[in-house]
């Protein structure tokens, strides 16, 4: 990195011209739930369209995320309803969104400077055992699967309830996990291993024949959390080629912050309490009023962090993993805390302004902002033809349209 000052290019200049992705959102969770629409003020929301053009946000990956207990059955079904209604975006808005399935197609929607929305698949369990399921997810365009969402399931254990003495865990990544990985780089389709406990993601980077990502977790040297990746971690990412997208979660960004709210939740704050039942509910317009007025009252009790603790992240994980194994998966929607003055993507370049102010150079910076995430995306895709030309197959069975790039 050199001094930000010995730059002729200024920090705006970097961020206008870069092709900006962001690897995880949940709102494809209020397009079901609350018929939201990406054309209306999203409110304390973190994507509408003007938001979204403020922060010159190139590719969201829309997180395909099925809540386990609630759907218990019907995960597929849940999945195929959240699936039609990124679809249903693009089609009420193709002046300003379009559908990518490949990395061109992302290219493409930059030139025409409209949102590429791809998506990703949140938790094994929603393939219902099913390996069928999993390559219909490819043909309606998921680009990649998170192996364990917080719980664990078939395909392997979960940092999330890693500890819970009362749910059978698999020492790892199971048989049928393997089979799905190996699957996936067959389809082209990116391994996520963000949640997955720690042994489950070692013996993914030993079954997988393409590099990973991290679609939306940040560092445990940092922030002593599950969720986060230990350094020992980021090195084999880095060793893999893959690409670990930092996660924006006050509770993920911050020690100060997960220490405060623990005391908060020991002392059983009322507060406190208020906001994760409330988080935890179906997110209804009437819920999230309700979610907005109670994180006001608490927000006095348990502050923001700031912005800083969040670059310390993204500053940390280069210096360990190299700079061209770190990029941006924000959780936007899915958090119901991010740091101070970061409300949005209409917030986004004060991400590059922060790094370019650290002496970060463009190229850098652009490789965080989403040529990272452009760089493994490419090369399991290239895995995936190499893979299919070796075995004279295409697994595949293409439904989503060619990928509109190559027509």
């Amino acid at each position: 990195m050199s001094q930000a000052g010995t730059s002729t290019v200024g920090w705006q200049a970097i961020h206008d011209s870069a092709l900006i992705i962001d690897t995880h959102a949940d709102t494809a969770g209020r397009f079901v739930d609350e018929n939201f629409d990406l054309a209306q003020d999203a409110g304390h929301g973190y994507l509408d369209f003007n938001k979204i053009k403020a922060g010159n946000l190139g590719a969201e990956f829309f997180s395909i995320w099925v809540e386990p207990t609630a759907h218990k059955g019907q995960e597929a079904r849940r999945a195929l309803d959240m699936i039609d209604s990124v679809y249903e975006q693009a089609r009420r808005h193709p002046d300003r969104m379009m559908m990518a399935f490949s990395t061109q197609d992302i290219l493409v929607a930059h030139r025409q400077d409209k949102l590429a929305a791809l998506m990703g698949v949140e938790g094994g369990h929603a393939i219902q055992g099913d390996m069928g399921i999993l390559r219909d997810y490819y043909r309606l365009g998921v680009r990649y699967m998170t192996l364990t969402w917080s719980n664990t399931n078939d395909l392997g254990d979960s940092s999330g309830d890693i500890d819970d003495k009362n749910v059978q865990h698999h020492d790892g990544l199971t048989d049928f996990g393997r089979q799905v990985v190996r699957e996936m780089n067959d389809l082209g389709m990116m391994v996520d291993i963000s949640h997955v406990a720690d042994q489950t993601f070692y013996q993914t980077l030993a079954t997988t024949r393409a590099p990973v990502i991290a679609s939306h977790s940040s560092s445990r040297a940092l922030t002593n959390v599950p969720r986060n990746m230990t350094d020992d971690m980021l090195l084999a990412l880095a060793r893999n080629g893959g690409v670990a997208q930092v996660n924006f979660y006050c509770a993920f960004v911050s020690q100060k912050y997960v220490d405060r709210a623990k005391q908060l939740k020991d002392q059983r704050d009322p507060d406190y309490e208020k906001v994760q039942s409330l988080f935890l509910k179906e997110q209804t317009p009437g819920v999230r009023q309700q979610l907005e007025t109670a994180k006001a009252a608490l927000v006095t009790k348990l502050p923001r962090p700031p912005l800083s603790d969040l670059i310390d992240h993204i500053d940390h994980m280069v210096k360990v993993a190299g700079i061209d194994h770190v990029g941006l998966g924000s959780d936007f929607d899915g958090i119901n805390c991010s740091p101070e003055g970061l409300d949005s993507a209409a917030d986004l370049p004060k991400i590059t302004k922060a790094l370019y102010e650290r002496g970060y150079t463009a190229g850098d910076i652009q490789k965080i902002l989403g040529g990272n995430l452009m760089r493994v995306f490419s090369e399991v895709e290239k895995t995936a033809k190499e893979i299919q030309a070796a075995t004279n197959k295409d697994p595949r069975g293409e439904i989503a349209p060619e990928p509109q790039g190559q027509q």
